[in-house]
């Protein structure tokens, strides 16, 4: 479908905009003729242009249409509407331009926050994560902005949103080799879901997981969680995690790499492991005799 009508209609809109935000004087000296009523008119017809330009697919000039209608809305003192055209803007730039995007998403932020609208400023936060994982690959930002999120989760009392925002924290800080982070994480995340009918089922891998980390680190510190954890929550003990866990162990304290990679190969050939358990047990394989050699 030929949408190139709606770009020129488009065009045409923003500088009829344009002429009546400029004919409107200045914005205070405006105030007492009519200034207002044009601006509100321009801002509409912003916002008109920007999905004349998003049907064009011309993901720049709709980000910078809604970025316009947004700047309004900051001077007529609208803030809902103010931080709903900076989003808007932002979903356009996710398109073509990633760190518009995140400059957009976090003017939006802040006038949530201000606002006390903690809930989506946090979803927001994690967009922007989501863009630094996939567009950006700047995994230290994404971080960053998933720990935020959490914050502002927690602080309203969505500990369930809290704990999804953690998980991925921690997923990170496991890979980029900050143990002691990720073991925190994911302790806290398995304590809060083990008691919970619906979640407890998940606490096992939290658990496991953590293990994992601590075995990275040192093999007693290792078995001294897994003992923990029993004691903790008892439905560990009977999980295919916790056995492999302890065959692992006895692998690595007779430093016998085969009946390693046995035990991992048996556990796998049930449930998949997936790329950051693998990368992890290899990590732990390696401490065998300096062993350099895969898991399968």
């Amino acid at each position: 479908m030929d949408n190139s009508g709606k770009e020129k209609e488009a065009i045409q809109l923003m500088a009829d905009a344009d002429k009546k935000v400029k004919s409107s004087g200045s914005f205070l000296g405006g105030m007492f003729g009519g200034g207002p009523q044009k601006v509100e008119e321009a801002c509409e017809m912003y916002c008109r242009a920007a999905n004349m330009f998003k049907m064009a697919k011309n993901w720049n000039a709709a980000g910078n249409a809604f970025c316009k209608a947004a700047r309004i809305h900051m001077q007529l003192q609208n803030k809902h509407d103010c931080a709903t055209s900076f989003i808007d803007a932002g979903n356009a730039f996710k398109k073509s331009d990633p760190n518009e995007a995140i400059k957009c998403l976090n003017a939006s932020i802040e006038i949530y926050t201000d606002m006390g609208r903690f809930t989506i400023a946090a979803k927001h936060h994690i967009n922007i994560a989501e863009i630094y994982e996939s567009e950006m690959v700047d995994i230290e930002k994404a971080i960053a902005h998933y720990e935020q999120a959490a914050d502002y989760y927690k602080g309203e009392e969505s500990n369930s949103s809290a704990n999804k925002c953690l998980l991925k924290v921690g997923g990170y800080a496991a890979q980029l080799e900050q143990y002691q982070k990720a073991i925190e994480i994911y302790e806290q995340v398995g304590a809060s879901t083990m008691d919970n009918p619906l979640l407890k089922y998940s606490a096992k891998e939290y658990f496991f997981k953590a293990s994992l980390c601590h075995f990275i680190v040192d093999e007693l510190n290792a078995k001294i969680a897994v003992e923990k954890y029993e004691e903790m929550f008892p439905a560990f003990t009977d999980s295919r995690e916790c056995k492999l866990l302890k065959k692992l162990l006895e692998a690595h304290e007779e430093q016998n790499s085969e009946a390693f990679t046995e035990a991992v190969k048996e556990f796998d050939s049930i449930s998949r492991l997936d790329q950051w358990h693998t990368t992890l047990l290899l990590r732990i394989k390696k401490t065998i005799q300096g062993d350099e050699g895969d898991l399968k």
